[in-house]
């Protein structure tokens, strides 16, 4: 494991760590009773994953929580994703224009071509407060490729206006489920087993998309999508 990886590490244990005491100093999504029908629309980067690595997801994770714990709701293989980088988090109306948009969408053209691609490192489950995710560890190249959109946006009037709790080391993390109610014990319990159990070999992240959509992204639409260097 990097150097890098280890400060990842440690910034996700500090999240786990105020999701516990309940002190929040980072964005989360608020839960709705319809997510596919959610009105609130952000305007995000992602990277959709490959099918194997989607039905690896589904059969080692996903179809163990679905089988007791249907109530939840799970996100279906089409819309499972990465988060790569923010620009407005989900509101309603949305916190942007046409003209953002275009924004984002050139300064993702002129950016993310650059960068090269990079691997996760898929190693735990983490339970936010309303919502499951699977966490990985990457390269140092989400960092470059990260912190070269931020600055780039800020410069074209387009900044992220989501709240960190870190400004460095960001990681991989792919909302699982979405809470739909107070989560059982027996649910945490039987994430802590399988998150002891995960075994996934290094993914590689090699295209990155821009959506702007609702937090299930049932409804969304896709503006634009960009390769990463190989390695």
């Amino acid at each position: 494991m990097t150097n890098h990886q280890d400060r990842q590490r440690e910034v996700i244990d500090q999240i786990e760590k105020e999701v516990q005491e309940n002190k929040l100093t980072f964005s989360t999504v608020e839960p709705v009773s319809d997510f596919d029908n959610d009105t609130r629309v952000c305007l995000t980067s992602l990277h959709f994953p490959k099918e194997y690595l989607v039905g690896k997801i589904y059969s080692q994770i996903i179809q163990p929580l679905q089988r007791f714990f249907s109530d939840h709701y799970f996100y279906s293989k089409d819309m499972l994703h990465m988060t790569i980088k923010n620009i407005r988090v989900m509101r309603n109306p949305p916190s942007f224009t046409d003209a953002d948009v275009s924004k984002v969408e050139r300064v993702f053209t002129s950016v993310v071509p650059r960068h090269v691609a990079f691997n996760v490192y898929f190693y735990r489950l983490l339970l936010f407060p309303t919502n499951l995710a699977l966490i990985g560890t990457t390269d140092l190249e989400l960092d470059n490729l990260v912190l070269d959109l931020d600055r780039k946006l800020k410069e074209n009037g387009v900044a992220d206006d989501k709240i960190y709790i870190n400004k460095r080391y960001f990681f991989s993390n792919m909302t699982l489920v979405r809470f739909t109610k107070q989560v059982e014990e027996s649910f945490r319990e039987e994430v802590m087993k399988i998150s002891s159990q995960l075994q996934f070999e290094p993914y590689m992240v090699d295209s990155v998309t821009l959506v702007q959509g609702n937090a299930s992204l049932h409804k969304k639409k896709i503006i634009n999508t960009w390769m990463l260097q190989s390695i």
